[in-house]
């Protein structure tokens, strides 16, 4: 059998792709290689959150948030997140290597893809619970990722698979992408699959390949990402193994991107290898701005508050793997504790509790006299401020070695929590190379006719660094555009 367009993957970006060539017409099979209670890829382990531009709460209630009432309305303080707002954000994070048109692209096409989601039965909420403090009796977000879809990453992945389905895609679980079929003129002909009954060929006349990177892969980790990252524990997915990004090179592909460079957060450190299907994101631990970071020898090394937590989680993942057996604690007061995610009182948690600096060394197998003489420095150097975790407050440290320039509260009140970290890597940042179709490039970037590509699996948008919400919406955009051009390109238009 034949379809007009073949959609490599079945996470977010593959259901938008499959979505958007639907809707234009063109007959669409899915491949998830994952069995059906492991699909999803690793938007199902998300907190579901998307970064996209408007100019408040009245703005997205028109259209993005329409189940909001107006009683809960007159409760949000939703800062304005426009274009600018948006690119200053990612490019501050990427240091100004992101690609200027992609991100352009991301970022103009960000509101108009999250209104066209919602037209297709894709319900949103704020994230009360993760991106707001209640200030003088209003929830004020913050760190612009301040809309999640209903279900978190596990509800919009059903939501979309069942979308896709209404739509009259074909779905089909078990069955991997294995190879590009082509003609002599480099066209795309179709792909071999694995399934359940062994090899496949599969006649296609476009493939959109939205399978994700190379994260679940221990041996592209050691490569790339350097030394050591074949040890770090996966949040998502065990799937992700990067058979696409492997197909289109063997086709003469264009590589991009940062390619050494990946999402990773600070993540339980017992947590099982690959994401768990119950726990989902709850072994991430990212309440670190309202305490403080050390290494097994009680030592600070980063800038807790650097910036929000939204522009810092990626990077300070990455800082763990280079600590001592790739392992941070996270230590809080009883000023503080109020303040943490619900993910910090998930049963699975690996926590000590103690009256005194010197007993929670003692449990935490850390040097008791280190550690007291860390918290003491540090405790010594905050200075006077008034605390406001919904904005970068300047209470701050002074004569540190690094300061803490935000939130500095010092930790003095008993009993107080420490929560044990590593790292935990969600997904990596090079890819393929795309142009404004979607379209897969070739070595001199010319376009590979009927391949095209979205979400974890391109590059060039995310460098060294992440602004949150933002994965969920560039798979969403790019997947959208990639899904309309493969299926004018399969009507000759």
């Amino acid at each position: 059998m034949s379809y007009d367009v073949v959609v490599v993957g079945a996470g977010n970006a593959a259901l938008t792709a499959a979505m958007a060539a639907r809707e234009n017409g063109a007959s669409v099979l899915v491949l998830e290689k994952a069995p059906e209670h492991e699909k999803g890829g690793n938007s199902y382990f998300t907190a579901g959150g998307f970064r996209f531009c408007h100019s408040g709460i009245e703005d997205v209630a028109q259209d993005v948030l329409t189940d909001l009432s107006e009683a809960e309305r007159e409760q949000i303080v939703l800062p304005v997140h426009d274009r600018k707002v948006f690119y200053d954000a990612l490019m501050k994070v990427t240091r100004h290597q992101a690609n200027e048109d992609m991100a352009w692209r991301l970022i103009d096409n960000s509101r108009p893809t999250m209104v066209w989601l919602r037209k297709h039965g894709i319900r949103f909420i704020p994230m009360f619970g993760r991106q707001s403090f209640l200030v003088d009796g209003k929830q004020h977000f913050y760190g612009g990722v301040n809309i999640e879809a209903v279900g978190g990453g596990a509800g919009l992945v059903e939501a979309e698979i069942k979308r896709v389905l209404q739509l009259g895609c074909e779905l089909r679980y078990e069955t991997g992408a294995v190879r590009l079929l082509h003609d002599r003129q480099r066209r795309i002909t179709g792909v071999e699959v694995s399934g359940p009954n062994g090899f496949e060929e599969i006649e296609a006349r476009a493939v959109i390949l939205a399978c994700g990177g190379f994260e679940s892969s221990p041996e592209m980790r050691a490569r790339y990402l350097g030394p050591g990252w074949d040890l770090a524990r996966v949040r998502g997915t065990k799937h992700n193994m990067g058979d696409g990004i492997r197909m289109a090179l063997e086709i003469g592909a264009r590589p991009y991107g940062n390619w050494s460079g990946c999402h990773s957060v600070g993540w339980d450190i017992s947590a099982p290898p690959y994401g768990d299907y119950e726990v989902l994101d709850n072994f991430q631990k990212h309440s670190y701005p309202w305490g403080i970071m050390v290494n097994l020898h009680g030592k600070r090394f980063v800038d807790e508050g650097e910036d929000l937590r939204n522009h810092t989680y990626v990077k300070f993942g990455r800082e763990i793997m280079s600590q001592p057996y790739r392992t941070a604690i996270q230590i809080f007061d009883q000023k503080t504790i109020p303040l943490l995610r619900d993910e910090y009182r998930i049963r699975q948690v690996t926590k000590v509790t103690a009256n005194t600096i010197e007993d929670l060394a003692v449990q935490l197998e850390i040097d008791p006299a280190a550690l007291k003489a860390t918290i003491d420095e540090f405790n010594a150097a905050c200075r006077p401020g008034k605390f406001n975790p919904a904005i970068l407050d300047g209470v701050t440290t002074v004569g540190l070695s690094p300061n803490k320039t935000n939130w500095a509260l010092p930790i003095d009140q008993p009993p107080f929590e420490a929560y044990v970290t590593t790292t935990g890597v969600t997904f990596t940042f090079g890819g393929l190379k795309i142009d404004e179709t979607g379209t897969v490039l070739d070595m001199i970037d010319r376009p590979i006719q009927g391949l095209y590509a979205a979400g974890e699996l391109v590059g060039g948008l995310f460098y060294e660094n992440y602004p949150g919400g933002s994965g969920l919406m560039a798979g969403a955009v790019f997947g959208k555009i990639a899904g309309e051009n493969a299926a004018a390109y399969v009507s000759g238009n």
